[in-house]
């Protein structure tokens, strides 16, 4: 159920109460997910307002999000405050091998989020919080099987000593799968993958005002694929990737005055590695890091005769990003990036909440970028109603890929200038019911400038002011006890400058989610229905030039049962696809037909 009462991070840099929030914001957290028993996190983000997710096949296949129409390297992705968008892949995440293991919360902030995270964030932030364990020492660990050679399992501990606090996790994925390929078309090899994940945190505090902090996180995965053919499309083949991700950071934060003067700074440092292989032999390589040097001050006043809160944040911060591809061409670039970021906060009456932004972007390749932000909520407490509304501005450096790569099909654009972008959204959260039903309604409208697109075998800037509106409803309810069901619907109008639509952007999804938990909450069912609407994508015709097509639309059903042994077991199910319903993503590509597993969690 939403709460008015949550916390959020990612909107303002800060932990702030979602009354105070003027952004669009969705929560999910540990018991949803845990709800669900969904295996991967681009399945979970299906159901989020504004979010389109397309997998080029079936699972471990490469998977995009795109947040309210921007493209998928314009969405920043945060896994516990690591950046971890690819300087080698496009600058965007794959979401294909981040796996739910260890997850406790996803905050998902859509619209321009430039002028506090730069220049990958303007369609959104996801932001990924992995457990934090304090206390008694406790472990837990799961195992499940089933069709197509499925299996996944983990194991996590975690707990306190004197000053010491950690938390480990390792575990796992692996099926035979589906074909990449769509089956019905007459593709029939099976594209297995494997994933092992494991991740680390550890935590000390010396006194009350002091506190240091370290994570690590490797992922490592072999992925099956097809083959692909201009003028025909995928086709069942001999293709595969292998990559290992290394993702980590360290932080150390001090409160002063009472903890009203935070001061935090930590590096951060992120390594994709990942080779492409034709019948087991490497065909090219891409390597991408992502090193980041931070310090932010946070300083909280309060004016009492005005009964004002006051929250003031200074951000400082140097990236560097670099790309080092050898395949068809080889190529080795790298380039740095030096900001700083301002942002005040006015609460007043516990009521009327106003954000500004600002940050200075000084880039080693490009002009000096200046970004803002401004966000208002306005919380009528008698009537549960909460007003709210955000304006923000954006820029998206081309990736080095753009600029500098080649392949047989394409060659890098060095002339290629920064996209910009603008968005505004209104919205309204009201509670009914007794606080029984929480509808949601936003209206989002976002322009994006000199977008980035391909054009036969390069990229190039679309002069001319690309337009994308739309409509983001969602409802949460509890109609009796146990029952929960939430719902989405989202209308997006989306169109390049040349009045062309933009491609994997279906005009309307929607999804409903039901979760009844009974007999003593004991016993839990987790019914999920996902609806994609009609989209276009691109086919490649034999020379490589590309034509419309039309996606058709489709509906998958999903289900989750589990039930609680004890307070220290529980059995679970879960069946994916529960109709065998045939659908592309993208065109030319299968996706999982039905499947099914069964496994036991155990908790000491």
């Amino acid at each position: 159920m939403i709460s008015l009462e949550e916390i959020v991070v990612t909107s303002n840099l800060t932990p702030t109460a979602e009354r105070a929030v003027g952004s669009a914001v969705t929560i999910i957290d540990e018991t949803e997910l845990e709800d669900r028993k969904v295996r991967v996190v681009a399945d979970v983000l299906r159901t989020v307002p504004g979010v389109t997710v397309n997998r080029t096949g079936v699972v471990g296949n490469q998977t995009q999000l795109r947040i309210r129409g921007a493209e998928s390297n314009q969405t920043l992705v945060m896994i516990d405050g690591i950046e971890v968008n690819d300087p080698s892949g496009g600058s965007e995440f794959d979401f294909a091998h981040l796996l739910t293991q260890g997850v406790a919360r996803i905050e998902v902030l859509r619209g321009p989020q430039s002028a506090l995270y730069g220049s990958d964030a303007i369609g959104g932030v996801v932001n990924i919080v992995t457990r934090r364990a304090d206390g008694t020492p406790t472990a837990s660990g799961f195992f499940e099987g089933g069709t197509r050679a499925t299996a996944s399992g983990g194991l996590s501990a975690g707990g306190s000593v004197g000053k010491f606090d950690y938390f480990a996790s390792f575990g796992g994925l692996r099926t035979e799968g589906f074909s990449s390929a769509a089956e019905w078309k007459g593709n029939h090899e099976k594209d297995g993958y494997e994933n092992v994940t494991a991740f680390g945190k550890i935590g000390f505090q010396p006194i009350e005002a002091l506190r240091f902090d370290a994570v690590g996180r490797l992922t490592s995965y072999s992925a099956e694929s097809d083959d692909f053919i201009g003028g025909i499309g995928p086709v069942d083949g001999d293709g595969s990737s292998e990559g290992l991700q290394l993702f980590g950071r360290a932080q150390a934060r001090l409160d002063l005055w009472d903890g009203r003067w935070r001061h935090t700074a930590g590096v951060a440092r992120s390594r994709f590695d990942n080779d492409y292989l034709d019948g087991g032999i490497v065909t090219s390589s891409y390597l991408g890091t992502r090193t980041k040097f931070d310090y932010q001050s946070d300083l909280s006043l309060e004016t009492p005769a005005a009964s004002a809160t006051h929250d003031l944040t200074f951000r400082l911060e140097h990236q560097i990003d670099a790309a080092e591809v050898d395949g068809y061409s080889t190529f080795d670039r790298s380039v740095g990036e030096t900001s700083v970021v301002g942002q005040y906060r006015l609460g007043v009456w516990d009521r009327l909440f106003l954000t500004g932004s600002l940050r200075h972007d000084v880039n080693e390749l490009f002009e000096d970028a200046t970004t803002y932000r401004l966000t208002a909520a306005y919380n009528i407490d008698e009537t549960g109603t909460k007003l709210r509304a955000s304006y923000g501005t954006g820029v998206k450096n081309p990736t080095l890929f753009e600029l500098y790569g080649y392949t047989d099909t394409y060659h890098g654009n060095p002339d290629l200038k920064p996209e910009e972008a603008a968005g505004w959204d209104v919205g309204i959260d009201q509670w009914l019911w007794r606080e029984r039903l929480m509808v949601q309604a936003t209206y989002f409208d976002q322009r994006i400038t000199d977008l980035i697109q391909g054009s036969g075998e390069t990229s190039v800037n679309v002069a001319g002011t690309s337009e994308i509106h739309g409509v983001e409803l969602a409802v949460a309810a509890t109609p009796v006890e146990g029952l929960t069901l939430r719902g989405s619907y989202t209308y997006t109008d989306s169109e390049d400058a040349r009045g062309v639509r933009l491609t994997r952007r279906p005009m309307h999804q929607a999804s409903l989610d039901a979760n009844y938990r009974f007999w003593q909450e004991r016993a839990n069912v987790n019914l999920e229905l996902l609806y994609t609407g009609e989209q276009t994508d691109l086919f490649y015709n034999a020379d490589y030039s590309t034509r419309v097509v039309d996606l058709d639309p489709y509906v998958v059903v999903n289900a989750a049962a589990s039930w609680d042994i004890n307070e220290n077991a529980q059995v679970y199910g879960r069946v994916e696809n529960l109709f065998n319903t045939r659908y592309e993503q993208a065109y030319g590509y299968g996706s999982p037909g039905f499947s099914a597993v069964a496994g036991l969690r155990l908790s000491f």
